[in-house]
């Protein structure tokens, strides 16, 4: 019975495995941005005289769809995310270049930042996020020595990013511009650039975005009202300071589910860029702490896992891991940091809880190939404890099991 046991194992292979604490944070995550778009968006809704609770059918709808895309992107071999970089970068260029076409690309308050698909709209940004952190994955593990020994090794991968960056700067879209050229260098740092070369290369692009920021008046604006917004609160710093009421009135425990004050029509985009002062508001400091405490489970167990994969020799899915890890974190960082006054408004939402079709179905997706990478990780882990306890001649089975195992998962 051992014995017919053991083989049976060996048969079996090696099992990946979801990490389940990052399973836990993210559904987390959106069951918090269901609460908070359902209180969020009452009173806009209202004003509208469109149903009090039309947004969050759409924010349920929008989770629905990332849902399902979030399952075929956990069912779907790493492998063949990498090798279709090329292609998915490829129509990452098209989708930015679409938005400025006339009768597909739409402009709404003076940006062209979304695309006309008839029965609703698309901000294409939101799928050039995750394509452009594969696209980096694949070129770290593809030329992983000249990445490590060479300035040149560095090139292609900020000169895309740059790209990338020109052209969400002419739409305009200064936040997520930053944000990716941001994940970038992180990604390309953690692939063992060496420091001098990246900064060589990231200069002229940090510097690009400055001259941008210093000669666009309404960006100059936004500076200059984040580092003073009461001295114009009624126009400039009008945002801000609505925020910081809002998260002053929540004091330690909030005023309570559905109480805000500032959400009736005071704070612009409640249910969207400033939801996180509308949790404050009503949670408090107990909720910003819960809100927080999930953001940094889902980031850290994201960095730990793909640090771990890169370790024994996972190296793209490790890489994707960290990249899509650092996009959420930092964009939750910044949107956190806008509303609490200590960065610059940039315009982003909080990942899986703010209001947003294109966002909450993209990091649906984004949420979906990172446990991706969290089960490919373990089952190479799975493999190696399988192994070393093996005989030599059974762990040419194993290996073969496993890629059984990949080929039908």
């Amino acid at each position: 019975m051992i014995f017919d046991t053991t083989q049976a194992k060996r048969r079996q292979g090696p099992r990946g495995s979801f990490d389940m604490l990052l399973v836990i944070a993210l559904v987390g995550l959106a069951c918090v941005g269901v609460v908070m778009v359902t209180s969020s968006s009452i009173a806009v809704a209202d004003s509208q005289h469109i149903g009090a609770f039309y947004f969050l059918k759409k924010h349920l709808l929008f989770l629905g769809l990332g849902a399902v895309l979030a399952t075929v992107a956990m069912r779907t071999e790493l492998k063949l995310l990498e090798k279709n970089a090329y292609l998915l970068l490829a129509a990452a260029v098209v989708l930015l270049l679409l938005v400025f076409v006339p009768g597909i690309g739409m402009r709404i308050n003076g940006a062209r930042r979304w695309l006309n698909f008839l029965i609703t709209s698309f901000q294409p940004v939101e799928a050039v996020k995750l394509i452009l952190v594969v696209y980096t994955a694949s070129y770290l593990v593809r030329h992983r020595e000249s990445v490590e020994s060479s300035f040149w090794g560095l090139f292609k991968p900020i000169v895309v990013a740059g790209m990338f960056v020109v052209l969400l700067l002419l739409q305009p879209d200064f936040g997520s511009a930053t944000l990716m050229i941001a994940v970038t260098i992180g990604m390309i740092w953690m692939g063992g650039a060496n420091p001098v070369f990246l900064g060589g290369m990231g200069l002229p692009v940090v510097a690009l975005l400055w001259f941008v920021a210093k000669f666009e008046p309404y960006r100059m604006r936004r500076l200059t009202s984040f580092v003073d917004p009461w001295a114009d609160p009624f126009n400039d710093g009008f945002q801000l300071t609505q925020s910081l009421m809002a998260i002053g009135r929540g004091e330690w425990t909030g005023v309570g589910l559905g109480s805000s004050v500032l959400k009736l029509s005071y704070l612009p985009e409640a249910h969207t860029d400033f939801i996180f002062a509308v949790i404050s508001e009503e949670f408090g400091l107990a909720g910003i702490l819960f809100v927080m405490g999930l953001f940094g489970l889902a980031v850290g167990r994201g960095l730990y896992l793909g640090a771990k994969g890169m370790e024994i020799g996972q190296r793209f899915a490790g890489f994707v891991a960290c990249g899509i890890s650092m996009m959420i974190g930092l964009q939750a960082m910044v949107s956190i940091g806008v509303n609490l006054g200590a960065l610059p408004t940039k315009g982003l939402t909080l990942p899986l809880i703010s209001y947003g079709g294109s966002s909450i179905v993209l990091t649906c997706a984004m949420a979906g190939v990172l446990l991706r990478t969290t089960y490919e990780i373990n089952r190479a882990i799975d493999a190696r404890q399988m192994a070393s306890r093996m005989p030599a001649n059974a762990v040419a089975d194993a290996n073969a099991a496993a890629a059984r195992e990949a080929v039908t998962a």
